[in-house]
């Protein structure tokens, strides 16, 4: 198999896991709450076995699993995505201790994980973080500072979190760590946001943590960070291809049965260009996650800036797919319910989080320079 074309297999999983989306889990997803955990729907992700599948399989079953997913039900795309964000790190870097406390419970549906890295003050640069780790003087830690913008926050059984240990050492003075909720001076408040899925702060209040909480190794913990979302960025543009497609098809049935003018909305030459550039772009960017992917499981050396590119690439085109949809289909996209009004709320975010679309710009450019360095001939 080529990252160009899928086997026939792999095509006909697509496709059942479509529709168990849109039979077993978006009903599920109609009975949440904005904003808040949905767990009976973490829990049927686990019944299903897709969970498990987070810790067994690679980077383009990850991508094909989220694609599916956002297709039919983007509430139980996220779910899945939060799950294996949040707990990627315990299983790529725990000890067995950690993963076997964590791991299957996650997998099960029965905990929630959280990825806890951006700060008021640190988004998109992590190396900036400011939450402090500081020494005790027991061979223990105490966290102290605030975490923003995190997914599942306040609401998570265990958080990934990446704090500072060596002060002014930017990058290399970050570690993560294991924290479990119930810990003692941590706290948090949701966010209303204006995508559907949970994302609150949370407080540190002289945390206690401990050798046995760190993952990985100490001052280690941003190649925590960035190994967990070089796996993750292909899939989060798979997630927006999913919705883009979703656009796409819901386009395509109302241009060809809208009377308008005379004929079929399809039959307007701008109208029929539109569409046929939306499923170019749409194609095109699936096609650059599904390689990105592919190289992430063969280990190629260019993984950062072939994630970079495809996440960079797939949530611009769905959300230009989106707008181009909603233009199309009129003011009847924009009524509470309609399927298009709720891509339109959740196709915005995909381009801040995980790295915003600049972020992107600025990994690609420093892989294209570092390859032309490497390459220049010694003088």
């Amino acid at each position: 198999m080529t990252a160009f074309s899928l086997e026939p297999e792999q095509l006909a999983r697509c496709a059942d896991l479509r529709a168990l989306a849109a039979d077993r889990l978006r009903p599920l997803a109609e009975k949440g709450e904005p904003g808040r955990v949905n767990r009976p729907l973490v829990a049927e992700l686990g019944r299903l076995g897709l969970l498990r599948r987070l810790f067994t399989s690679g980077a383009l079953d990850l991508c094909l699993m989220r694609e599916s997913l956002a297709y039919a039900c983007t509430e139980a795309e996220t779910a899945l995505a939060l799950q294996g964000l949040g707990a990627h790190p315990v299983h790529a870097h725990g000890t067995e201790a950690q993963r076997a406390r964590w791991l299957p419970r996650v997998s099960d549906g029965d905990a929630v994980a959280a990825f806890a890295l951006s700060e008021p003050g640190a988004g998109s640069d992590a190396a900036a973080l400011e939450l402090r780790a500081e020494p005790d003087g027991t061979g223990r830690w105490r966290l102290t500072g605030e975490k923003c913008w995190i997914s599942n926050a306040p609401e998570a059984d265990l958080y990934t979190v990446f704090a500072r240990t060596t002060p002014g050492a930017g990058a290399r003075g970050v570690t993560a760590f294991l924290l479990p909720a119930d810990r003692p001076g941590l706290s948090g408040t949701p966010l209303d946001m204006l995508s559907p899925h949970p994302i609150g702060t949370l407080a540190l209040d002289a945390v206690p943590v401990a050798a046995d909480d760190v993952l990985g190794t100490p001052g280690r913990g941003f190649r925590v960070a960035m190994g967990t979302l070089n796996l993750f960025r292909p899939s989060v543009g798979a997630f927006a291809v999913g919705m883009a497609q979703a656009a796409l098809d819901a386009t395509l049935i109302h241009t060809a049965r809208r009377e308008a003018f005379g004929g079929k909305l399809r039959d307007l030459q701008t109208v029929a260009h539109q569409v046929a550039e939306m499923a170019l772009r749409t194609e095109a960017a699936r096609l650059m996650v599904y390689a990105a992917a592919t190289a992430y499981d063969s280990g190629a050396p260019d993984v950062p800036g072939r994630a970079a590119m495809a996440k960079l690439l797939a949530t611009e085109t769905a959300q230009y797919v989106v707008d181009a949809a909603v233009q199309l289909h009129g003011a009847r996209a924009l009524r509470r319910g309609h399927l298009l009004e709720h891509l339109y709320r959740e196709v915005r975010a995909p381009r801040i989080y995980e790295g915003a679309s600049e972020v992107q710009r600025a990994v690609i450019a420093k892989e294209l320079y570092a390859r032309t360095a490497e390459q220049e001939p010694s003088s």
